[in-house]
């Protein structure tokens, strides 16, 4: 009895002391009080205080980082001085909050720089001295190292289907379609697999169109941009370039050239 009893004032005190924070015709009003207001352009937010002066902005950042593997957080900046923007985790109050009411609860509850009294230019400055470190997930930690190793290939497909790291060509596709651009979409669903070919002509691995599948010669399988709702929508599709790149890294032998080599033949005829 005496523990159902101090739960019940546990929580009691925290629906008491909890704030009531409201936006309005672009006024923030904390427990019916105005302490800021707020304007928006695109995804970005511009925080001033009663006066209408700018403080501050915040800007939601939704990027693909590997394969369907995203990430989301905001980009701070002081309006007085924009030496310096943070990138920084932010909080909603539900699961269906929009961009402005997440920009405003992460303000008060995450960050703390705005308050009953207004906007604590000091509490903002602390942030920009000693930035709160990113609170990552191992999913996304995995895919910021994979796209680390796959930047410093710098993998590129030119018109011919030839595979080049930092200009070096280092392999080449085969099956391509008669209309193949380097950028394009692989979209065609064909029986035919797309197979790809290091700089000596050596198997490496197959992308298979109607799985989205990548195999390698090792035995090795990854499905390339599965479907997934979130913030954003993922491409469906690869390019040629991300078929390239993540045979890269399930295959760490294939980009190792570093001299200028010639390749096979990259015509859609090319034996396998």
């Amino acid at each position: 009895m005496k523990k159902s009893i101090i739960i019940f004032f546990t929580v009691l005190g925290m629906l008491l002391n909890a704030q009531n924070i409201k936006t309005k015709r672009g006024i923030i009003n904390l427990d019916g009080i105005p302490v800021a207001k707020l304007s928006n352009k695109s995804n970005e937010y511009t925080f001033m205080d009663l006066k209408e002066t700018p403080l501050y902005t915040i800007k939601f950042i939704d990027k693909s980082i590997v394969d369907s593997v995203r990430d989301s957080y905001i980009e701070l900046n002081r309006v007085y001085n924009r030496d310096k923007v943070i990138e920084l985790d932010y909080i909603s109050p539900s699961a269906f909050s929009g961009d402005e009411k997440s920009a405003v609860y992460t303000s008060v509850k995450g960050l703390k720089i705005i308050d009953n009294k207004g906007i604590n230019v000091k509490n903002l400055d602390e942030l920009f001295l000693n930035v709160p470190k990113r609170k990552l997930d191992s999913k996304t930690k995995d895919a910021y190292a994979i796209r680390k190793k796959i930047d410093r290939l710098n993998i590129e497909v030119n018109k011919v289907g030839e595979i080049l790291s930092n200009g070096v060509p280092v392999g080449y596709f085969t099956n391509l379609p008669v209309s193949f651009g380097s950028e394009d979409t692989v979209m065609d669903k064909t029986f035919i697999d797309i197979e790809i070919y290091d700089a000596k002509s050596k198997y490496i691995g197959r992308y298979i169109t109607t799985t989205k599948q990548l195999k390698s010669a090792g035995g090795k399988s990854f499905t390339l941009y599965r479907e997934m709702s979130g913030r954003a929508s993922v491409l469906k599709f690869p390019t040629y370039k991300a078929i390239a790149e993540r045979m890269a890294i399930m295959d760490p032998n294939f980009i190792k050239v570093q001299e200028k080599v010639s390749v096979g033949p990259v015509s859609k005829d090319t034996p396998n």
